[in-house]
């Protein structure tokens, strides 16, 4: 059994795609995970699993339009081990994170594109937004008190952004920790 992060995206945003917890894990549960925990309402699993990470992931793409109503482009499932988590934290820009009074800071997770290739997409506003690329993920850090002029929503608009899912950093940090607290 090998303990995954997995990490659901397009579900409980904006009141589209309600997939509650409880029955997200229930339906984990019988599709043959076992230690399925979530955390907060976006899509956070943690996991054990007799499968690799694409035969994980695969299983769980196939159970969700089963077991929920979704509108399945914008629905899409990552899994990480906790070594790829590892290192997105380890793997940050120096101080990023550290200020959360002045920055919001999120881990944007990559789903089959690569950063190099994502990160045009992005088109930060000089002293709003900076963005840094890393390995499966893009750092975005906006100034909170000028976060109404980021242009990160900018990237909604992009075609590639149906390969992403965003966790703020505090998020981030939180599922590292109880990925590590699993043993």
């Amino acid at each position: 059994m090998t303990t995954f992060l997995v990490l659901l995206r397009g579900i409980n945003v904006g009141g589209k795609n309600k997939v509650p917890m409880a029955d997200l894990r229930r339906c984990l549960e019988s599709r043959g995970f076992s230690a399925v925990s979530t955390y907060i309402a976006s899509g956070n699993v943690i996991l054990d699993s007799d499968l690799d990470a694409a035969g994980t992931a695969a299983r769980i793409e196939e159970a969700l339009p089963e077991d929920f109503t979704l509108d399945s482009e914008i629905v899409k499932v990552l899994v990480l081990t906790r070594a790829q988590l590892d290192a997105v934290l380890s793997g940050r820009p120096e101080g990023f994170g550290d200020q959360p009074d002045k920055y919001h800071s999120d881990a944007i997770f990559l789903m089959g594109v690569d950063a190099a290739d994502v990160m045009p997409v992005f088109k930060p506003r000089e002293g709003v937004d900076r963005v840094w690329p890393g390995d499966g993920v893009i750092y975005s850090e906006r100034l909170s008190a000028q976060r109404t002029k980021s242009r990160l929503s900018a990237i909604m608009a992009s075609p590639l952004y149906k390969s992403m899912t965003i966790r703020n950093w505090n998020t981030t940090v939180k599922l590292s920790e109880l990925l590590m607290s699993r043993g």
